[in-house]
């Protein structure tokens, strides 16, 4: 079972948010069995969408959507932007669109898991427009989601916390359990 797991903040450092929360992540789902694709938006090189005035979807936009369409599992995460997911996510799902005349669109019957993080409460609020982008692009939202307090993530020596590893246990174990069972039903 393949899994994504798409970065959606701009951080670029090892030692990031971002990419702690994913080690934690792909741990948890490595141990499970579970292939993992890391999709860091970062350093894929996505340009602003634009289907109107381009000629030929640029290959960055096509390897990204293939990659999309191809895993059977998703975590979305990203950082709170101004009550929302960064911009530079939304744009890269945007590209999705690429896919509309295919047979089964966009990401049509995947299950999507979502992490957002804020250095307040309000981490909520870039999950609910996750999930409104999900369900726009045909896939389904987990039930549950981990809106984080940043400030409540780490222990002082940076590694995550009884806390939130308990909740990203738990994110996982139902994304890989609602899968099976969504599977077992469509056959």
């Amino acid at each position: 079972m393949k899994v994504l797991l798409f970065n959606g903040s701009l951080e670029k450092k090892p030692t990031s948010t971002s990419y702690a929360i994913i080690a934690s992540l792909r741990s948890l789902l490595e141990a499970k069995g579970m292939e993992t694709t890391v999709f860091n938006l970062a350093e894929a090189a996505i340009p602003f969408f634009d289907t109107v005035g381009l000629q030929q979807v640029p290959e960055s936009a096509r390897e990204m959507t293939n990659i999309f369409r191809d895993a059977d599992l998703h975590i979305w995460l990203t950082p709170l932007y101004h009550g929302s997911m960064t911009g530079a996510m939304k744009n890269c799902l945007d590209w999705i669109e690429i896919s509309s005349k295919e047979k089964v669109p966009y990401l049509t019957n995947k299950v999507v898991g979502m992490v957002c993080w804020a250095e307040g409460g309000h981490a909520m609020q870039g999950i609910n427009t996750m999930e409104a982008v999900a369900k726009a692009l045909r896939a389904w939202v987990l039930p549950y989601s981990v809106p984080t307090v940043r400030g409540h993530l780490f222990n002082a020596d940076y590694s995550i916390t009884e806390e939130y590893q308990k909740k990203f246990e738990l994110l996982v174990n139902l994304l890989t359990d609602v899968k099976f069972q969504f599977a077992d039903k469509q056959h």
